[in-house]
């Protein structure tokens, strides 16, 4: 009974804090430290002291890359902006369907572009493999790359040429959310294939390590994904062709950030205002394959929280 009643007293102690900055609008610091509290009340982890005390992500999860066991979790099932790392599923499909060794040609749908965003440096009419066209899109986080990948894959699952640029992506927008489906993902749901801000595109930290596990399981996948940087010729009208360095943004393979991770073999960034920093992450080690997922970081703990998952575990196989 005492116990019930402690509780009630500390709700109650909530609901005058609320109350008292309803009436006080400027007491920023007090709804700081509310904030921090229901935070610590609602956050769901399979180990609360290492989800409260390590991480500044918001939603976070450790997957066994092998069986797919969950190793820890921190929100892992909350729907969030997923912002870049929607590029994992637009890659698995690119690789699914289309031959890497064949020649694509940019279209006007790389003319796409909003202020800020990541791309490639594509333009319209330059020549490329798939494969170039895939490592375009994962290293750099080229939107221009994705763009081209949905409307090309879009035509080619219509057998229709004639679709429009529009057409074509909202064909293959379907197909992502079909793959989604497949995978049994109950708590995603896609919009585009970049992953720039949308109220009706989304996933969970479960469901992108999901999307990781089945991506990785692709030799060519796993190779893009793992490098640091990859050199992309670019041929098209010009006299002459353009070669381009694609550089991975994923720190933790990069051996002089002052992030760099022992064993590290991919995946992917991401970033939007809405949907903060977030990390997709992979890593071997004596055998082990691990997948981590850091979703709504922030720019620096993106990769420590990253470190400190795939450390996390790690160290359940040794336990």
């Amino acid at each position: 009974m005492k116990f019930k009643i402690k509780n009630w007293l500390f709700i109650g102690g909530i609901l005058a804090l609320g109350i008292w900055m309803v009436i006080h609008p400027s007491s920023n610091r007090i709804k700081h430290l509310v904030n921090k509290v229901v935070e610590h009340i609602e956050v769901s982890s399979s180990n609360r002291a290492f989800a409260m005390e390590e991480l500044s992500a918001k939603s976070a999860v450790v997957m066994d890359q092998d069986t797919g066991e969950i190793l820890f979790y921190k929100n892992d099932q909350e729907r969030k902006a997923p912002a870049s790392t929607t590029k994992m599923m637009t890659a698995l499909l690119a690789l699914e369907m289309a031959d890497m060794n064949t020649v694509v040609t940019v279209g006007k749908e790389v003319l796409w572009t909003e202020p800020g965003e990541s791309v490639a440096g594509l333009s319209f009419g330059q020549r490329l493999t798939w494969k170039q066209l895939v490592e375009a899109m994962m290293l750099p986080s080229g939107n221009d790359a994705a763009r081209t990948i949905a409307v090309q894959l879009g035509r080619q699952s219509r057998q229709d040429a004639s679709l429009s640029e529009e057409e074509a992506m909202t064909v293959f927008v379907d197909l992502m959310n079909k793959r989604a489906e497949e995978l049994g993902l109950r708590n995603t749901h896609f919009a585009n294939p970049h992953g720039l801000h949308n109220a009706n595109h989304y996933s969970s930290a479960y469901d992108l390590a999901v999307i990781a596990k089945e991506a990785m399981k692709n030799e060519l996948f796993r190779s893009i994904v793992g490098q640091v940087a990859a050199e992309v010729k670019l041929v098209s009208s010009a006299p002459s062709a353009v070669m381009k360095t694609l550089t991975n943004r994923n720190r933790l393979l990069q051996q002089d950030s002052g992030y760099y991770y022992e064993g590290a073999t991919g995946i992917k960034t991401g970033f939007t205002d809405e949907a903060g920093y977030c990390l997709v992450s992979s890593a071997e080690r004596e055998g082990h394959r691990i997948i981590a997922v850091v979703l709504h970081s922030n720019a620096d703990s993106v990769w420590s929280d990253s470190q400190e998952l795939l450390d996390y575990g790690f160290e359940r196989f040794k336990a």
